[in-house]
């Protein structure tokens, strides 16, 4: 089942086609966190409020949003900082908190995966600052040191 999992996040970031993140930044502007980039399959983005929506291609993200995919789903979200996330089949990730100065390269990034996968290559945020992300999961924070990785998250 795991090996399944992280061939799917493989062959979703596949099709994310990510990009640079000169490009990500000209595509957010205001207080958006990102956008979604590509979406496989069944993908939703809940806000704070609860309320959902059918997340396509375009879609912004705010800090507070959380994606949700079904079986076959998988998205690739691109934060203003050039941070990349692809949410894999069946999984439920929040955006807990987002903060990025262009100017200054200085901010804050807190992601949960609470379900399912998630594959994270970090932007400048990660690169200048790698203190400042963080990855939660329902039993451990994650401290981002690297600039790409996969994480996993069995369901509660």
């Amino acid at each position: 089942m795991r090996q399944r999992t992280l061939q799917g996040l493989l062959a979703a970031a596949l099709c994310a086609g990510i990009v640079g993140s000169a490009q990500a930044q000209d595509a957010v502007s205001g207080g958006h966190a990102g956008f979604i980039k590509s979406v496989q399959g069944k993908v939703l983005i809940v806000t704070a409020a609860g309320q959902s929506q059918a997340a396509q291609a375009g879609s912004t993200l705010r800090a507070s949003d959380r994606v949700e995919t079904d079986a076959q789903g998988a998205a690739g979200l691109v934060l203003r900082d050039g941070t990349t996330l692809v949410v894999g089949p069946a999984s439920r990730v929040d955006l807990r908190d987002y903060r990025f100065d262009s100017t200054t390269q200085e901010g804050s990034l807190l992601v949960a995966l609470l379900q399912g996968s998630l594959r994270m290559i970090s932007g400048l945020l990660g690169k200048a600052h790698p203190e400042a992300v963080r990855v939660e999961t329902q039993t451990a924070t994650i401290g981002i040191r690297g600039t790409d990785f996969i994480v996993s998250a069995e369901a509660p």
